[in-house]
């Protein structure tokens, strides 16, 4: 009887509200962007309608514009047409990331930046790590690996670039084995215990991620990088994968795309108390697009409820290029 005269009440709007189990909040949702070169740039993603490559002073403007709308943490992406087989350019002082890192504390301060680290954008071959082929002088080559050691010098001279130019938050995402460890050794041994990190624990590999490679330049050329992201049949995997990422000092653990790996999600959050972020990838961005603009959904309700599921299923943080469009639904 009691069920039966709430599920009457719920006709009324705000006993919906009321009654509701999961709600999402601004203050959970985190804005990614890409930061390019030049001046005054503004460069259309053509899979990611809505979402632009930003020089820095464009980006100072739109995270200007999130925190206004209540979103206080933000991911930075950079687009570096400087690349080489050793991705040099990732940890220069002068990186693009760097600098627009810098140029955010500056102007803005009161936000936390979280910096993506990793070698695909800054490679020339596209792959996260260092490749080693066997089939030397051929390209492509029929086979390769990862040197997943010296991967892990270079992440770590990233994270610690990154850390001296201001950045709250280190998020290594090449999926290499021990790569949280490396980086919270070295901004330990210079200084920066306080600077966190955010592990990308359990990152699959996913057909989602097609429009974020076109935006950051970063498609593989050659092979997948199934030798180092996660099978997606797998789900205890994940688990050994996130509980690694903890005992090397990952102060907030990921999983990664997020709507088809809602139970990974769950499972993550039932095991593990840590703060546990979601990455609704670009894929599931783009689909929805796509889909609204051709009418076959309503663009706002799918998004909140995509969003909603992922928080139902456990994460405490959401990273989705739907942030600002959000923010200003919630004020409504």
């Amino acid at each position: 009887m009691p069920f039966v005269r709430l599920r009457h009440l719920r006709k009324n709007a705000g006993v919906r509200d009321l009654v509701s189990e999961t709600g999402l909040a601004v203050s959970g949702l985190i804005m990614p962007y890409f930061v390019c070169e030049g001046k005054n740039t503004k460069e259309r993603i053509d899979s990611l309608p809505g979402i632009y490559r930003l020089s820095i002073d464009n980006l100072i403007k739109d995270v200007k514009e999130a925190k206004n709308l209540g979103i206080k943490t933000v991911l930075i992406f950079g687009v570096s047409k400087d690349k080489d087989s050793r991705a040099t350019p990732a940890y220069r002082k002068d990186g693009i990331v760097q600098k627009a890192v810098t140029q955010i504390k500056k102007d803005i301060g009161d936000i936390a930046v979280i910096t993506d680290v990793c070698l695909c954008g800054y490679t020339t071959h596209g792959h996260c790590g260092i490749v080693v082929s066997p089939a030397a002088g051929r390209r492509p080559p029929d086979k390769f690996i990862i040197d997943n050691d010296y991967t892990l010098e270079i992440l770590a001279k990233i994270a610690l670039s990154h850390a001296k130019a201001g950045a709250d938050f280190v998020a290594p995402s090449a999926m290499m084995d021990g790569q949280v460890k490396a980086i919270r050794d070295i901004l330990d041994m210079n200084g920066f215990s306080c600077t966190k990190i955010l592990g990308y624990s359990a990152k699959y590999a996913s057909s989602f991620y097609g429009p974020f490679r076109e935006a950051l330049g970063s498609r593989p050329e050659f092979g997948d990088r199934k030798t180092y992201q996660m099978d997606y049949r797998n789900t205890d995997e994940a688990l050994l994968e996130v509980g690694q990422d903890i005992k090397e000092g990952a102060d907030i653990v990921m999983v990664k795309p997020a709507l088809a790996y809602l139970d990974i999600i769950s499972r993550v959050k039932q095991n593990f108390n840590i703060p546990l972020a979601a990455f609704n990838v670009s894929g599931e961005y783009s689909l929805v697009k796509e889909g609204a603009k051709k009418g076959i959904v309503n663009e706002r309700d799918i998004i909140l409820e995509i969003l909603t599921a992922i928080k139902r299923a456990g994460a405490d943080l959401i990273i989705t290029y739907h942030a600002k469009e959000v923010a200003k639904w919630l004020r409504q």
